[in-house]
């Protein structure tokens, strides 16, 4: 896979991920009726979004580490809610897994 199909598809799980999150904890599946404080999680993957879209591999090294934080969530969510909120931390966590592939993809080809 190519340099650019890589951080394209790595750029675009990153912003799924954040889109999920928001959507998650405002709107689909909330801890509580009408929004939770929980959606700040989202932060700090808008932080890292421009150092992603500027392709710094600096950003790219540490964003790789900070992801596993919501595959350890998403994870966690998955075996201990029920439903719908337990069907969007899955799809948390195979975006945080599919992000790091992506992302070491594109960092082995930019060497």
């Amino acid at each position: 896979m190519s340099a650019h199909a890589s951080w394209l598809a790595a750029c675009s799980i990153w912003a799924c991920l954040a889109l999920l999150g928001l959507a998650w904890e405002m709107a689909l599946a909330p801890l509580r009726p009408g929004g939770s404080w929980l959606a700040l999680k989202v932060l700090p993957l808008l932080l890292a979004l421009p150092g992603l879209l500027r392709r710094r591999r600096y950003t790219f090294k540490w964003s790789t580490l900070l992801v596993w934080a919501y595959f350890v969530e998403g994870a966690t969510r998955a075996f201990s809610e029920p439903g719908l909120s337990a069907r969007l931390a899955t799809a948390e966590a195979a975006l945080a897994v599919a992000y790091v592939a992506f992302a070491v993809a594109f960092l082995r080809a930019r060497r």
